[in-house]
């Protein structure tokens, strides 16, 4: 549904997209992450037909975005990160006006507000002028724009953003059960979220995709996978040496809490390593109170993986 190929963007001496390719597949979510300024929303209002690329291309359900922008226009639900209201209108007659410009019939017209009023959780706040609602409404008045015309291809830039804990978890649900239906794509920052919601990621940094799989694959692809979260009583700076020495063991990290010890162990590879830390705590006799295998976060692997990349742009530099 969404192909793009050596798509760039280019600002004077600086490359906001820098010859990326990637494919969307019918009725899949995929997210989009990065740090600022990596060039999710360039990508985006690319793709929406907001701003033309420097080279490349793209197309969506097989419209060319640079060639055939009313088309493509037709088959988007575009959501940007500050969302464009008119704040004199009513909530009611904002999403009517937004119904008429889309060319929804009018018989049509009234049943598919209705929808998105209750999917987006804003039908108690529809008499409302738009103006003064809150950040959050307004951005859920956003999304039932985007949604009102039951377009192929969802694109939401930060589609969370100002809603409070549980207006998010209200609109992933929302997002998710898009995602069964329509296809996806959707930038954050929130990456519970992207756990939750996307069959996959891709991790975009200086303008780069720098990885792209499911969340579970780019977790297997990292090293240090075997993290063990250790207490312990007895002398700590021992404890600490003692770990340290473990065939297998990359890292150890000490913190002593009162007569307790807490040692976070990072493992070198797959391999677990809590048997070969048992021995050693059983061989020195120190008290073992707990001990839990901690995987690699999707926090852990974005961080990995932006910071890996930092560090060889600033190597070439």
């Amino acid at each position: 549904m969404i192909n793009v190929k050596n798509l760039t963007k280019r600002y004077v001496n600086v490359n906001a997209v820098d010859n990326i390719s990637f494919d969307v597949g019918e009725n899949e979510t995929v997210g989009l992450l990065g740090p600022n300024g990596a060039g999710k929303t360039t990508t985006m209002r690319i793709l929406t037909c907001f701003m033309p690329a420097t080279a490349g291309t793209a197309t969506i359900a097989g419209f060319d975005v640079f060639t055939d922008s009313l088309n493509v226009r037709q088959q988007i639900g575009y959501l940007p990160e500050n969302v464009p209201l008119y704040l004199d209108m009513r909530v009611n007659e904002y999403l009517m006006f937004r119904a008429k410009l889309k060319n929804i019939p009018r018989r049509e017209r009234r049943k598919k507000i209705d929808y998105c009023l209750e999917l987006t959780g804003i039908r108690n706040v529809q008499n409302q002028i738009t103006g003064t609602l809150s950040k959050g409404y307004k951005q859920r008045v956003g999304l039932a724009d985007t949604l009102i015309h039951d377009p192929k291809i969802l694109i939401l830039d930060e589609p969370t953003i100002g809603l409070d804990p549980n207006q998010i978890m209200q609109i992933r649900q929302v997002i998710k059960g898009l995602g069964e239906k329509h296809t996806v794509l959707l930038s954050t920052h929130i990456l519970p979220e992207v756990e939750m919601v996307c069959d996959r990621i891709m991790i975009i940094d200086n303008g780069k995709i720098v990885a792209m799989d499911t969340p579970a694959n780019l977790m297997k692809q990292l090293k240090s996978s075997s993290n063990v979260v250790l207490e312990i009583k007895g002398d700590g700076e021992r404890i600490k040496s003692s770990l340290s020495g473990i065939d297998g063991v990359n890292s150890v990290t000490w913190k002593k809490k009162g007569d307790i010890n807490e040692l976070y162990v990072e493992g070198s590879g797959e391999e677990d390593i809590r048997e070969k830390i048992f021995k050693c705590i059983v061989k020195d006799n120190y008290i073992l109170r707990e001990m839990k295998r901690q995987p690699i976060t999707l926090e852990e692997v974005f961080h990995q993986i932006t910071t890996k990349e930092t560090e060889e742009v600033s190597d070439n530099a």
